[in-house]
């Protein structure tokens, strides 16, 4: 069974679904850093130098394994001459 065969198995259950959609806002966060590091040609590590931190940090992050600070977005997109952009958005009803 792939990856996206087991996945869709998976999401048929109302549950699995609901906990994975809470997961969205922080798993698209996680890919746009990942996919702008990728195309500037950045490792984890230059990266973690250009923030002035471990390279474990920078793991972590991208694993999904820690819920980062403001401040720390500010200093990653800065790292990756980004600029930051947070939104709310009203909900569709």
């Amino acid at each position: 069974m792939s990856w996206k065969e087991f996945k869709r198995e998976m999401l048929d259950d109302p549950e699995i679904r609901k906990e994975y959609e809470k997961l969205e806002p922080e798993y698209k966060l996680i890919s746009q850093i990942i996919d702008l590091r990728t195309k500037k040609k950045i490792s984890q590590r230059e990266l973690a130098k250009r923030m002035d931190t471990k390279h474990p940090s920078i793991a972590r992050f991208e694993s999904g394994e820690t819920n980062p600070t403001l401040a720390y977005l500010k200093k990653m997109a800065d790292a990756l001459d980004a600029e930051l952009d947070i939104k709310f958005r009203p909900r569709a009803v």
